[in-house]
């Protein structure tokens, strides 16, 4: 089914507020913090498709190519003087030594002129500086604390590692995609990575997250849907 038409205006993305920062919800599935100049992407999870190669379970070996190439789209469209990654943005400690000469030309072309944070993960706890830009932990902005894996507290926060989908009833047919999961003071991000799947928010996992304020914001084909926590279904 095509997302797009259900409803009479294509709105490519939405913009919300957390904490003192103003974020706008990007149909690639990053962030983009206007007053920032920052764009935050989360679990780009490169080269995912060689570690399932290497066990034996063969996928197209363009899943890093893919996934860098929507990134190089989303930032030509927002030409943000910071990128930021949640974490998880190489599939496992080996990614780096398997990332094609090209990806990795693509990686580093994307980094001129901006400032690169990564940011590290479960999957990546360490990034080397052949990938360029700066390695941390986590950071705040505007008392928003960016990090992988998100908290159960309540500090405004941004996070990953939770890869949301959302399954929705539309015109009497099932429908599962990518999706924000936001509250007042959450945002957990839906992954970017080609192969990176999804948990959907039904999930007990989430459920510590966002105990009360649970939208679900779909990323359709041309325009991002704003779901209500009633009306989304389990697996």
């Amino acid at each position: 089914m095509n997302l797009a038409t259900q409803g009479s205006k294509a709105e490519a993305a939405e913009a919300f507020m957390l904490g003192r920062l103003a974020l706008v919800l990007d149909l690639s599935g990053a962030l983009y913090l206007p007053d920032e100049r920052t764009l935050i992407v989360a679990d780009l999870h490169l080269e995912k498709g060689s570690a399932y190669a290497a066990r034996g379970v063969l996928l197209p070996p363009y899943d890093s190519a893919s996934t860098l190439a929507l990134l190089g789209a989303t930032i030509r469209r927002h030409q943000p003087a910071r990128v930021i990654a949640l974490g998880d943005s190489f599939h496992d400690r080996g990614a780096e030594a398997r990332l094609g000469d090209a990806s990795y030309g693509v990686l580093r072309a994307l980094q001129q002129g901006r400032d690169w944070l990564w940011i590290t993960g479960n999957h990546d706890p360490a990034i080397s500086e052949a990938m360029g830009g700066t390695v941390l932990d986590g950071l705040e902005l505007g008392g928003v604390r960016l990090r992988h894996e998100p908290s159960t507290d309540d500090a405004p926060e941004i996070a990953g590692h939770l890869h949301p989908a959302a399954k929705v009833r539309m015109r009497g047919r099932a429908l599962r995609r990518r999706c924000f999961a936001l509250s007042a003071k959450r945002c957990v991000m839906p992954a970017m990575g080609a192969y990176a799947g999804g948990l959907n928010v039904r999930d007990a996992a989430f459920a510590p997250l966002f105990r009360t304020g649970l939208s679900a914001h779909l990323l359709g084909d041309r325009r991002l849907f704003r779901i209500d926590r009633r009306l989304l279904l389990p697996d």
